[in-house]
């Protein structure tokens, strides 16, 4: 059995996650304690409690302890993951987003083609937004061999959630290719998606799409975002994601959602400043792709290796994770490197 100590490094449900679906692919049993202990709220929330009961269903597992405020349970993986179409509600504006990536590793090696629904939150902060999951870690995963693709049914925002995405993934042939991003190159053109709900008559996609490509145009970069004004959302809300790939196949990006008494000016200018404050370091990849990877990175064959704009604490925890299930990890200043298991189906 592995055991995985949920206080280290981030303490949060990134941990929880992420531990459950490198369990399933290994086949190990897992125990987690002190899940989430360095949370306002520790213990699990509906959404890892969804998350852990997604990968249970989809390899033929069985937990135990698992239940909201729980801060141990363990995770006991089948020995088949399952493709075909499957349908989860978290039951909150739990993220979606979150919720898919840890669904993903274990789509990546299922014995057919995955298609996944998932209710609750879609656009808020502290989650990857779904266009920024689609088009900058889409790409990267498609250049290590992986085709995904990620649509919102419909926009759910804090507190009511009731949104949809709709992941569809073919699994890999055989295993993951190493990504090597050593040179950031240029970066010329960039395109993005400005979302609003119920606020066209405010014009939010508008001005959050104005500023930002304004603000990038200062910079010297041909910016090109779409507007969207959408309808089918329960409530109002918002989001705007901007990404970019530069001339040696590095993938950026950067999101924001909206919030009460944050303007769509505020949310255009934070995309933009952000954007180019990880561009301005040299980096390879942009601060939340960076740590992403590292779970892919961790089953691949090979080494890949990058830079991180910055070492955050979500890039710690999931070197540290990674590292706890077979992978071999380096961080030397802002360089990451991980020496994948191989790991195939």
């Amino acid at each position: 059995m592995i055991e995985i100590d949920g206080s280290r490094k981030s303490g949060g449900g990134t941990i929880v996650r992420y531990a459950v679906a490198l369990a399933a692919l290994s086949r190990e049993r897992l125990r987690v304690f002190n899940a989430r202990a360095k949370r306002e709220k520790p213990g699990l929330r509906a959404q890892h409690m969804a998350s852990v009961n997604a990968c249970a269903e989809m390899c033929g597992g069985k937990t135990d302890g698992l239940y909201v405020g729980s801060r141990e349970f363990t995770f006991t993986p089948g020995d088949r993951i399952s493709g075909g179409t499957f349908s989860w509600d978290i039951g909150t504006a739990g993220s979606t987003t979150m919720m898919a990536y840890g669904i993903l590793p274990l789509a990546c090696f299922a014995d057919g083609p995955v298609v996944i629904r998932i209710g609750g939150g879609v656009f808020q902060d502290f989650a990857p937004s779904p266009h920024h999951m689609q088009h900058v870690l889409g790409g990267l995963l498609r250049r290590m061999g992986l085709s995904m693709k990620l649509e919102v049914v419909r926009a759910g925002y804090v507190p009511r959630g009731a949104g949809l995405i709709e992941l569809s993934v073919t699994p890999v042939n055989d295993r993951l290719r190493a990504l090597s991003l050593m040179e950031q190159g240029s970066v010329a053109k960039v395109s993005g998606v400005a979302f609003s709900s119920h606020l066209e008559k405010r014009r939010v996609s508008d001005r959050m799409a104005e500023v930002c490509e304004r603000r990038l145009s200062d910079y010297g970069l041909v910016t090109e975002i779409d507007r969207v004004y959408d309808r089918a959302a329960l409530h109002a809300g918002a989001c705007l994601a901007v990404w970019s790939e530069s001339s040696t196949g590095c993938i950026f990006g950067a999101d924001r959602a909206g919030a009460l008494r944050r303007s769509s000016e505020a949310i255009g200018r934070y995309v933009a400043e952000t954007f180019m404050e990880d561009l301005a370091t040299g980096a390879t990849l942009d601060r939340h792709a960076a740590d992403q990877l590292v779970l892919f990175a961790a089953l691949a064959g090979g080494v890949s290796s990058y830079l991180a704009p910055r070492v955050t604490a979500h890039l710690e925890s999931n070197l540290w994770l990674a590292e706890r299930f077979g992978a071999k990890v380096a961080l030397q200043g802002k360089q990451v490197t991980v020496q994948g298991i191989g790991f195939h189906r």
